[in-house]
């Protein structure tokens, strides 16, 4: 039994539990044990056959009873349930991914701003996971809790990304922002500096409940941005504690896919967003994606193949994910 299969499918379980506040904290111990099965990659055929699975770490008696029925059978019945429930059953045109051809990450963090690890740290993670590239996104000034860069520190940065790529050369390093969308659609740096960017992701963060039309016209501005490559968590979610802003989604996705923006897959458990009935939608709308962990940490990297499920769901093939291509095609394809 695929380690990653079995991730996925109690990621699916989080996120569906997530959708009832009254389920968070077991909604939560399915994502992390989700995690941990992604991270580990245990031998789960011989942990159910010596009753064994609670060795996980984060597996309880309960989790070790749902993994139990998804190895025996390769399906989750409590998994099944919940779908029919949450009336989001799977679909008989879900697309095939396999994480064996992911080739790198494009939204990360690191302790410039709000990551808990050094550049080194975070590129040592990608480079131990096989992967060409990293996008490293650190946050814009804007949120200032989060001590985000402004142009003199993204120059900092800069050089020390030189010193770090000199001991990582397997992994190439993308110097990149996560910019605000400023209430008016504005960016919250100039494009000046925008320009010069490898990967710039635009991603709402603030006034998330602004009135509707209000907030259309806010992501249609930055939708069509010369200088953005992705909308990053396009709808600001965070299933069970905040609902996330309500815009004319068609209407933006239309945008983003005219002027060749990708729509972000943040597979972070506690944001899941796009959604993939969202996701859906944008993929008839022509969009083009990526699909990133939005990592604070190097183990968080292992977000995506445990929430691949969702992109599948939506029906997105490989060559409509950006950074399932390599490194040449996905420059041009962000240029």
């Amino acid at each position: 039994m695929d380690a990653i299969a079995a991730a996925q499918a109690l990621s699916e379980i989080g996120y569906l539990l997530r959708q009832n506040e009254k389920e968070r904290f077991r909604a939560k111990a399915f994502s992390a044990a989700a995690w941990s099965i992604a991270m580990q990659r245990p031998d789960l055929e011989s942990l159910q056959r010596t009753e064994s699975l609670t060795q996980i770490e984060g597996v309880g008696e309960g989790i070790a009873r749902v993994l139990s029925d998804f190895v025996q059978t390769g399906q989750s019945r409590y998994l099944n349930r919940l779908r029919e429930e949450m009336q989001q059953p799977a679909r008989d045109d879900e697309s095939e991914l396999d994480f064996n051809d992911y080739q790198g990450d494009v939204h990360s963090h690191t302790n410039w701003s709000d990551g808990r690890a050094t550049m080194l740290e975070m590129a040592q993670g990608a480079q131990a996971l096989g992967y060409s590239y990293l996008g490293v996104t650190d946050h814009s000034p804007r949120i200032t809790v989060v001590h985000g860069l402004n142009a003199e520190r993204l120059v900092a940065q800069s050089r020390e990304m030189a010193e770090v790529q000199k001991q990582v050369e397997s992994v190439t390093l993308l110097q990149g922002i996560e910019v605000d969308i400023l209430e008016d659609g504005g960016l919250d740096l100039p494009d000046a500096v925008l320009e010069i960017l490898d990967v710039v992701i635009a991603s709402p963060h603030v006034k998330l409940r602004q009135e509707a039309a209000a907030m259309t016209e806010r992501m249609l501005r930055a939708a069509s941005h010369p200088h953005v490559d992705v909308i990053g968590h396009p709808t600001g979610r965070r299933p069970g504690s905040r609902e996330g802003a309500s815009y004319d989604f068609e209407a933006v996705f239309k945008e983003a896919a005219k002027h060749g923006i990708a729509l972000e897959l943040d597979c972070d458990p506690a944001r899941m967003d796009l959604s993939p009935e969202m996701a859906r939608l944008a993929y008839e709308c022509g969009c083009n994606f990526v699909v990133d962990a939005d990592a604070h940490a190097p183990a968080e990297f292992a977000y995506v193949p445990m929430a691949l499920w969702m992109a599948r769901r939506a029906g997105i093939e490989k060559e409509r994910i950006l950074n399932f291509r390599p490194l040449d095609e996905l420059t041009m394809a962000t240029q």
